[in-house]
């Protein structure tokens, strides 16, 4: 059994533009690799536009069109200059993929309120600025597709990561509304909600490792034991499903919340 995931390019975005946020590295990243093998040309977002240097020229090197910008989701005027700039490089957007997040986990008692705020401002109000500018420019147009990044944390609970649960249950609840809202003017709404992924966020548990008083090496290990198919996911493996739900083959699709998560959450 191998785990490779790139899948054979079949045209399936071919002619659309699409913006996708935090596509500097990790899940973002291998969005827009699919993307740009499925055809699309991207306008690319992460927090400093040197991160995006790497990606740019893969997707150049693919043979499409590619711009960025920097952009802090948490502040609805940079989200507004970010999509103020894709329209200006691409005139028209199809897809939005909403990726930019952020971890913080600790037990609830120990949260600052600048922490939480933080946690809130990037994943939740992040994802409603994004969402909005997005909803406005595909309203005129009649069409489009926005598939939010959310997580398994938005459907089902976990211990010592409040601020984070409570963060991706606004990114579904977000992408249920506007998915009602617009489903007669021709707008498709999803959201893809992954389990444990291999990226840098994985550094993140080192935390929850120190609290049980495990090395994280450990403490990963066990992680991994509660996956029923044995291993983390790859970010590739959220890019097929990202694919899908950009192409017209979800077009009867609408307010989903597709959970891939080794089958460590069902549902």
């Amino acid at each position: 059994m191998t785990t490779e995931t790139v899948s054979s390019p079949t045209g399936r975005l071919a002619g659309a533009t699409a913006l996708i946020t935090g596509a500097s590295r990790g899940i973002g990243r291998a969005i827009a690799e699919a993307f740009a093998r499925e055809g699309a040309d991207l306008f690319l977002s992460a927090t400093a536009r040197a991160n995006l240097a790497g990606i740019e020229a893969h997707v150049a090197a693919a043979g499409r069109r590619v711009a960025g910008a920097a952009t802090d989701v948490a502040d609805g005027a940079s989200v507004e200059a970010l999509f103020a700039a894709a329209v200006e490089a691409f005139g028209e957007i199809d897809i939005v993929v909403n990726n930019a997040g952020i971890y913080t986990g600790k037990p609830f008692t120990e949260y600052t309120a600048e922490e939480f705020d933080r946690v809130m401002r990037v994943n939740a109000y992040g994802t409603f600025h994004v969402m909005q500018q997005a909803l406005r420019h595909m309203q005129d147009r009649g069409r489009g597709k926005i598939v939010n990044i959310a997580s398994t944390a938005g459907k089902w609970e976990s211990p010592n990561q409040a601020a984070y649960n409570a963060s991706k249950h606004a990114v579904v609840a977000l992408t249920r509304c506007a998915a009602l809202e617009n489903a007669a003017a021709g707008i498709r709404v999803n959201a893809i909600c992954p389990g444990f992924v291999e990226t840098d966020m994985i550094g993140e548990f080192e935390g929850h490792a120190a609290r049980a008083g495990m090395e994280f090496d450990a403490f990963k290990a066990a992680m991994v034991a509660r996956i029923p198919t044995g291993r983390l996911l790859q970010p590739e493996e959220i890019a097929h499903i990202a694919v899908y739900l950009a192409s017209p083959e979800s077009d009867g699709m609408t307010g989903q919340t597709i959970s891939i998560s080794g089958g460590m959450r069902m549902g």
